[in-house]
């Protein structure tokens, strides 16, 4: 059966840009301070989740709320499962957008709105071309299942529940990272770095640091960064310093009187952790500056051990944890959160590292180190890497598709990101994002391209009828 999926999916393209704006303009954050047990990760997120739901019900697929914290829709008949695994929860949104980020403006052929490309177009992209193969009328072999989580921005209590309770997929892909295909994502562990040291010295500091706050996810870099200050020096020579000092690095950044105090604030860039070079820690970048001033012990020590340690070492030399291997390439280290006051201080790590790395080990020795300096290591959340062997007749089937699809040679690719592909014994990461793109997930004006979306539609319709529908 020779079938034109580009096509195909003309047909389908206003309804799938019209369903796209709609589920964009969902403000999905996660948002553990409004909860219900009808919205255990917040109100938005669970409207998101319940708008998928409804676009399988409306198109008779078999549908499935489960424990409101993911879902499934479900196509075709058999025993073996064709997982397609989505998110449609999104990072904050930030500020200096160009556009309304919750608004799905379209503008030179491009969707914009946070979650476009992460993880709501490509989502939407699956969806349809679970509805286009279904709409042609072909035989299914397997079950398609699509697979919606709302927790994958944060800590995956959406895929854990679920696969407690409903049955894992043979085989299945995420369409939330790069084409062609991905079949090597590292390891990703989070952990706090917390000084245990609470005494303030008796000594007359030239500045008081009350508070330091960057930062609100460890998986993105953070833009903005906050000190609040008590100088006990001359004013006008500080904010002199910190003019100099804001256009020496090539940053924007700000300083007010509130309440008798000093705020300094830093403007950096963000980015997605898995290559922090991208962005610009705004948190990191404002303690470099404080570290030209004299401080209490307590938070002298704080800043100093950060910029030692951790500033402009996005691969971790510093805390000896540096690494690489031929299949996923080095180990990254983004400081995504740090809080500094009377009541905790500590720096958020997100570190990504080689399919091959021994973070256990690593994790180990740090630890002692770290003892002797009065920081102890917690809070630690480690992902395992995932790796499907390139040469597996799955993979070579989504290889084949992308590249009769595209006219050109595919190749497979290992990444720093981390996609619901690793709940899988055999799943892998197919796309959305077309090589030579710019990748905007997680920064401010994020899009997804149209002509993208509805190519990225035709390639996921193929490969569901090749993998789902072929005997």
């Amino acid at each position: 059966m020779s079938i034109q999926w580009d096509q195909e999916v003309e047909k389908y393209k206003d309804q799938l840009i019209q369903d796209l704006q709609g589920l964009l303009q969902i403000p999905s954050v996660l948002d553990e301070k409004n909860t219900t047990v009808e919205a255990p990760l917040g109100v938005d997120v669970k409207k998101a989740l319940d708008y998928m739901l409804k676009q399988g019900d409306q198109d008779g697929f078999t549908t499935k709320n489960v424990g409101n914290l993911a879902g499934h829709i479900e196509i075709g008949e058999g025993e073996d499962i064709l997982g397609v695994l989505c998110h449609v929860d999104v990072v904050p949104a930030g500020e200096g957008w160009s556009y309304p980020a919750f608004s799905g403006q379209i503008d030179n052929n491009r969707i914009y709105a946070r979650g476009a490309i992460d993880d709501k177009g490509p989502t939407m992209a699956a969806y349809f071309a679970m509805k286009m193969v279904n709409d042609l009328g072909i035989p299914f072999q397997k079950r398609v299942r699509m697979i919606v989580g709302t927790d994958e921005e944060s800590n995956w209590r959406c895929v854990d529940h679920y696969f407690e309770h409903e049955e894992m997929p043979t085989i299945g892909f995420a369409p939330d990272a790069d084409f062609p295909i991905i079949h090597a994502e590292k390891g990703i562990i989070d952990f706090d770095l917390v000084l245990t040291e609470r005494k303030k010295d008796d000594t007359a500091p030239k500045m008081e640091l009350r508070s330091f706050t960057s930062g609100e996810r460890y998986n993105m870099i953070p833009d903005r960064a906050k000190a609040i200050l008590v100088p006990h020096l001359d004013q006008t020579f500080l904010l002199q310093e910190y003019d100099e000092f804001l256009k020496e690095q090539g940053v924007t950044g700000d300083y007010y009187i509130d309440g008798g105090v000093l705020i300094l604030e830093c403007n950096g860039k963000s980015a997605h952790a898995m290559e922090p070079d991208n962005g610009v820690n705004a948190g990191l970048m404002l303690l470099s500056f404080l570290a030209r001033f004299d401080f209490d012990a307590r938070a002298q020590a704080f800043y100093s051990f950060a910029k030692k340690n951790l500033h402009n070492d996005s691969r971790a030399h510093a805390l000896g944890l540096a690494g690489k291997d031929e299949i996923s390439g080095d180990l990254t280290m983004n400081v995504g959160k740090i809080r500094y006051s009377d009541e905790e201080a500590y720096l958020g790590l997100n570190v990504r590292y080689p399919v091959t790395y021994d973070m256990d080990r690593a994790i180990q020795k740090l630890t002692s180190e770290l003892l002797e300096l009065g920081i102890e290591i917690a809070n630690i959340d480690d992902s395992k890497p995932h790796h499907v062997d390139g040469q597996d007749p799955f993979v070579q089937t989504l290889l084949r598709v992308y590249e009769e699809q595209t006219k050109e040679r595919g190749e497979l690719l290992a990444i720093g990101g981390g996609t619901y592909a690793r709940s899988l014994t055999k799943g892998v990461a197919f796309g959305a994002l077309f090589p030579g793109r710019e990748d905007v997930a997680h920064q401010k004006d994020e899009y997804i391209d149209i002509d993208d979306l509805l190519r990225a539609t035709a390639i996921y319709a193929q490969a569901i009828y090749e993998i789902a529908c072929k005997k």
